[in-house]
């Protein structure tokens, strides 16, 4: 695997924190980020076990499905994917991860989240009556059984990390990602646990996933890991979790103004390209994190774990310079106004101007006055 650029970034504050980035979304292969290194280690698995055919599982809005339906295309392997809608959407959205996914020949199959696990099997049947040997990219229809496959990923990324601190002579005091499935940071907190590494390794959780069972998930990764490789955890590795709930904006996909802001600030500043469902989250969720726990003259580093195509759904979707503003209607009846209504709706656009996020519109209505009331070209009848 290549190894990927560490930069410094302009970060301005008054803490003299300094803050670099390892910019994953550069590496070469179907748009970068964090799930090349762990796609590869899923495709690499399913071909260890003979399987012909993959299946995989997330929302529209999926790195790792993009990632593996690319690879499955490039090795001429049948892709299903499962791909799930959140509890807030009727039916799962479009992206240009789901247009890149069935672009490149991916049999998408929709479900609730309710209903995964029973898709699971029901598309694994299938695929068995048709004479394929089918590989679930998480080990069984509960998703389970499968965690510690990705999770050499990124001890190799703890180590290319390693090496530029002691090359550098950059010591980090704390490395902060994205975590929605933890392989990242199961793979980040294994290879410190190897090399007795001193960074605090920080998730920012962007998943709907609750804390305890975020947590499970990401110890039975490393210790499947640790069993798999013959090796022995030390006592009270878990202590090495440290997974940051308080920046989900709502859960899964879910953002507001704070996090367009930071997208728009960072590839003003840095040219860096977040996107709000992960990285701009989660550089969001870092800045805080930092001003809350009164980090002073230190060395950081955030892992751009990619997402590309989300940043341009968000360029599309974001129109308004940074800001998605909620629209108000007012509606005034009017009776005999024609003198005072210009003076009115001067007043209250006025006032909405000092509102940050809200526009306004104005619906006159006639209320039974004898002629019409003008306001320049339009008029209320």
């Amino acid at each position: 695997m290549i190894q990927t650029p560490i930069q410094k970034l302009e970060f301005p504050n008054d803490r003299g924190v300094r803050l670099y980035c390892k910019r994953e979304d550069l590496l070469p292969f179907s748009l970068g980020g964090n799930k090349v290194r762990i796609g590869r280690a899923f495709f690499q698995d399913m071909q260890e076990k003979n399987k012909d055919c993959m299946i995989i599982y997330g929302n529209s809005r999926s790195n790792l499905c993009r990632v593996l339906a690319n690879l499955c295309c490039a090795e001429k392997i049948p892709c299903y994917m499962i791909c799930s809608s959140e509890e807030n959407e009727e039916q799962p959205i479009e992206t240009n991860n789901s247009r890149l996914m069935k672009w490149l020949g991916a049999e998408v199959i929709p479900c609730r989240k309710t209903e995964i696990a029973q898709t699971v099997e029901q598309t694994m049947n299938r695929l068995t009556e048709e004479g394929y040997h089918p590989y679930y990219i998480f080990g069984d229809k509960f998703g389970t059984g499968n965690e510690g496959t990705p999770v050499q990923a990124y001890v190799d990324g703890y180590r290319e990390i390693l090496a530029w601190e002691k090359e550098q002579n950059i010591s980090f005091s704390h490395i902060f990602a994205a975590s929605g499935t933890g392989s990242t940071q199961c793979g980040l907190v294994s290879g410190k646990l190897l090399e007795q590494g001193t960074e605090q390794i920080i998730g920012l959780s962007i998943s709907s996933r609750e804390y305890d069972r975020a947590i499970r998930i990401m110890e039975s990764g490393i210790s499947d890991y640790f069993a798999k490789n013959h090796l022995v955890l030390p006592e009270g590795w878990e202590s090495e979790l440290h997974l940051e709930m308080g920046y989900r904006q709502g859960g899964y996909g879910q953002y507001d103004e704070r996090i367009l802001q930071v997208i728009r600030e960072e590839f003003c500043r840095n040219g860096l390209p977040l996107d709000p469902t992960y990285t701009g989250k989660a550089f969001w969720g870092m800045k805080q994190y930092i001003e809350e726990h009164q980090l002073q003259d230190c060395d950081v580093l955030f892992i751009h774990t990619g997402g590309t195509p989300l940043f341009y759904d968000c360029i599309l979707n974001d129109t308004d310079g940074g800001k998605k503003l909620k629209l108000i209607s007012i509606v005034i009846p009017c009776y005999n106004s024609e003198a005072t209504i210009r003076k009115v709706v001067e007043m209250v656009m006025e006032e909405f101007k000092k509102m940050d996020g809200y526009d306004c519109e104005f619906v006159l209505v006639n209320d039974g006055s004898p002629k019409a009331i003008r306001m320049g070209d339009q008029e209320a009848r």
